[in-house]
């Protein structure tokens, strides 16, 4: 399908958005009016009222007349003379794919590469191009697997698939916008009257009567009627242009074969989505890992640290593992991108071009200048101040500083519980110095509850807390040998940090906590495990 049917087509399409809401409008209109001529004034001016709020969702999304505009990922914009050899890369590729180059090359920090054109007249008109590429997805990827990658991205340039994405994206806001605006307004309208009817149940409380059980069953409902009309023409906009979307995608696809070969696109499709689920693993567990307790990785390590988990022999296993079980199905049904499964099997039926990738090849690092200055630059543009003026902390003292700080947010329900329930220090030998006394359960019942659990009384709410507070337990035990010196958490990039405990500990705590939340608590075995108090120096 040609630029021009593409275009019309995804114009139908936003036209429709607006036929719907004009004849909702006028449906609107139509009963304000009948209600005028055939019942009083009174009746005629309330319906008109309540006929107004809802006509204001559809006349805001209607009138988002701004094409939204693209403000690009968060990055670091890299002049030619900044990054020569990856600039020269972009240029040619982009010569090879019969397109023109990028004006921005921006570096991010995500495992992602992406293209995007502020095209004028609603995408008719080409715009100024931006290219950008996650850092990440270089500290990943080979050299000739990058091109693949770039190869991709300039394939959607070649068939204007950034252009006609104006006019797509202008429909999905419109629709986007005016649902939530019918979501938004139901939800407040039910937070409204949650808000009244649990006033007058502390109101009906403090006089000594029963209160109502709060039921905030049917109120909204008006504005989720009306979304239910652009919540389905949201979805057949969705669908309809999710096709187009796919069939660009499997082109471009194609793009990359033709330029970087058949079997460098294809590992390089593998290579994404396995990177994209060790990117994850590693903001988790080692890069985000020390928030908690203020702390950050080495200049340039927030990003630059993949590289330590992509090298680690512990790790190889499972990254090859994960290369050959990649998912078969799409995340939503309406995602623009095929299955990588598929994609890639469609890449691996094209004829043999001659271009196996062979071992070893160059890095796509290697196309970075000063890579380490390149790294700790994007963290300078794309932190907040808040996150740059934490303190950097090496790799050991960041996940064990971390993790303590983890433990103490969890064990924090268990210490507020002790204080507001005994009025004493939330410590652990306090905590089970007022078991002793018998006020154990008495303190689980400050924890927080779910939903049924709050509803439940007498054995059965026991056993809803029974686990929180034996969690809180083991939590404040490891504190307290933490700050003893006793225990520590060792970094590893093999597997999760792991918590080293004194000699024995590990099977003697499971027996104790259970003793320590038994319903005739035993706090003997608990008390054995804590660290003994340091003696007094001597004056």
């Amino acid at each position: 399908m040609g630029v021009s049917l593409r275009a019309l087509r995804a114009l139908v399409l936003l036209a429709g958005f607006y036929l719907l809401g004009l004849f909702v409008l006028g449906v609107f209109a139509g009963l304000g009016f009948a209600t005028y001529q055939w019942t009083s004034s009174v009746i005629a001016l309330k319906l008109c009222i309540v006929l107004g709020l809802l006509a204001i969702p559809v006349v805001r999304g209607m009138f988002m007349l701004r094409t939204p505009k693209d403000d690009g990922e968060s990055g670091l914009t890299v002049t030619e003379a900044q990054q020569p050899l990856l600039w020269s890369t972009v240029r040619e590729v982009a010569e090879a794919a019969g397109t023109r180059p990028p004006d921005e090359l921006v570096l991010t920090g995500d495992v992602n590469a992406a293209v995007s054109e502020n095209a004028r007249l609603l995408g008719l008109l080409p715009g100024r191009r931006r290219l950008y590429i996650g850092v990440p997805l270089m500290t990943g990827l080979t050299e000739i697997q990058l091109r693949a990658v770039l190869a991709h991205e300039f394939g959607h340039y070649g068939n204007a698939d950034t252009r006609v994405s104006a006019i797509t994206l202008r429909g999905r806001h419109s629709v986007a916008r005016t649902v939530n605006a019918f979501m938004e307004r139901a939800e407040n309208r039910v937070d409204k009257e949650r808000a009244r009817q649990e006033k007058a149940a502390g109101k009906a409380l403090r006089k000594g009567r029963e209160a109502k059980e709060v039921d905030t069953r049917g109120v909204g409902f008006g504005y989720r009627l009306m979304a239910r009309p652009f919540i389905a023409y949201g979805s057949f906009y969705l669908r309809a242009t999710q096709s187009a979307g796919r069939r660009q995608e499997l082109a471009a696809d194609r793009t990359a074969a033709r330029i970087a070969g058949r079997d460098a696109a294809a590992s390089a499709l593998r290579e994404v989505a396995v990177l994209g689920a060790a990117h994850d693993c590693y903001l988790g567990d080692y890069a985000s890992a020390g928030a908690p307790a203020g702390l950050l990785p080495p200049h340039g390590q927030f990003y630059g640290g993949l590289r330590h988990l992509l090298a680690e022999p512990g790790r190889q296993s499972e990254l090859d593992g994960m290369r050959c079980d990649l998912p078969e199905t799409e995340a939503s049904p309406y995602d623009a991108h095929p299955p990588v499964t598929e994609r890639i099997r469609l890449l691996q039926a094209l004829p043999d071009d001659g271009r196996a990738t062979r071992t070893p090849e160059r890095h796509a690092l290697a196309l970075l200048h000063d890579p380490e200055r390149v790294y700790a630059d994007l963290e300078t543009t794309t932190f907040a101040p808040e996150a740059l003026a934490m303190r950097r902390a090496q790799w050991p003292e960041l996940i064990h500083y971390g993790r303590r700080a983890r433990y103490e947010e969890e064990a924090g329900p268990l210490r507020r519980a002790a204080a507001d329930a005994t009025g004493g220090a939330p410590t652990l030998r306090a905590l089970l110095d007022a078991a002793d006394a018998g006020a154990l359960w008495r303190i689980a019942e400050r924890l927080p509850k779910s939903e049924a659990a709050g509803r439940a009384s007498g054995r059965a709410a026991r056993e809803f807390v029974r686990p929180s507070l034996r969690r809180g337990l083991a939590r404040l035990l490891v504190l307290e040998l933490v700050d003893a010196r006793l225990a520590w958490w060792e970094l590893s990039w093999a597997d999760p940090a792991r918590l080293h405990l004194p000699e024995g500990y590990e099977e003697l705590i499971p027996a104790a906590l259970d003793a320590a939340v038994a319903d005739s608590p035993d706090t003997a075995p608990l008390r054995a495990l804590l660290p003994q108090p340091s003696a007094p120096s001597p004056q």
